[in-house]
């Protein structure tokens, strides 16, 4: 019989330059994704395959904060003085899982919506030596 996983979003930490990131939406808090493939493939007309590596090793890393979180504030700073900052994402539950880098920058201010619900700010951040352990 197979083990079931077990998910809690009370594992997962988000960190930005060593501060613990709080104040996140409901729904997908945090999403990262590499933002090139590891390598390219190109096949000649006989069928045999030429693989060159792509050394790019930018990603992207998604927050999705609550309007009040304390952290709009200062990711907004960020975006506004391009300021450098390490970023780490850690999955300490049944799955370890560490995910980030030590320099990234906020790509530009979180758009900003107004009605009678507390509205979501999603930053994009680009990590320059994105990594996943």
């Amino acid at each position: 019989m197979a083990g079931t996983y077990t998910y809690n979003p009370m594992d997962v930490t988000t960190t930005i330059a060593g501060k613990i990131v709080t104040g996140f939406s409901e729904g997908t808090m945090v999403s990262a994704s590499k933002d090139e493939d590891n390598f390219q493939v190109k096949m000649s007309a006989k069928g045999e395959a030429s693989v060159a590596v792509t050394n790019n090793k930018l990603g992207t890393i998604t927050l999705t904060l609550s309007q009040g979180s304390p952290f709009v504030a200062l990711l907004n700073q960020y975006a506004n003085t391009s300021k450098l900052f390490p970023i780490w994402i850690k999955n300490n539950g049944m799955v370890k899982e560490t995910i980030g880098g030590t320099s990234a920058a906020v790509k530009k201010n979180a758009d900003a919506e107004y009605g009678d619900e507390v509205g979501d700010r999603e930053f994009e951040i680009q990590v320059f030596d994105y990594t996943v352990k």
